[in-house]
């Protein structure tokens, strides 16, 4: 009796049921269509992942990474350290240079004279001064710490190392 009240049922409503199952079915094909086109792209990033290696697991792939940036985080940390190093050295050359041409002497011309400051970065360093006459060429040294000697300065030598402080190496000469 069940049987023949299922049957009834289909002959009333076949077309409703048909429908149904088509309707069901083009879901079900959608629904199938995405989960195929995600797989192909999970596939292609996993092939990507492991490219250019054989019969390797993810797992290891992921464990064999996480060593190598632990390396390569211990080599930045060297690397910084170093340039850290270098950058202290570096204060203590000479970086900063002023120059100042000039004539000693009123008779003479060409302003063969000079003075030439060379500071590090703490503008310690030394201010060569070369005095050039028709007998005879001096040159002499003085030393500068902070900018400023123990010895007397005269103004061309004074110049040079504002010249050097200021990093206008070459101002005003001709």
């Amino acid at each position: 009796m069940l049987m023949k009240q299922v049957i009834q049922f289909i002959e009333a409503f076949n077309v409703e049921i048909i429908l149904c199952t088509l309707l069901a079915f083009f879901i079900l094909l959608i629904l199938y269509i995405i989960a195929e086109v995600r797989i192909s792209r999970m596939e292609y990033r996993y092939k990507e992942l492991v490219h250019g290696t054989k019969d390797i697991n993810i797992e290891e792939l992921l464990i064999q990474n996480g060593h190598d940036i632990d390396n390569l985080r211990e080599e930045i940390l060297k690397w910084n350290k170093e340039l850290s190093n270098l950058n202290t050295k570096l204060t203590f050359t000479i970086q900063k240079v002023g120059f100042v041409r000039y004539n000693a002497f009123a008779d003479m011309g060409s302003e063969l004279s000079f003075s030439i400051a060379f500071l590090d970065g703490f503008s310690n360093g030394f201010v060569l001064t070369s005095i050039y006459n028709r007998e005879q060429s001096t040159c002499y040294a003085k030393p500068i710490k902070n900018g400023k000697s123990i010895y007397p300065l005269s103004v061309e030598e004074m110049q040079s190392i504002d010249r050097a402080i200021k990093g206008d190496l070459f101002q005003n000469i001709v």
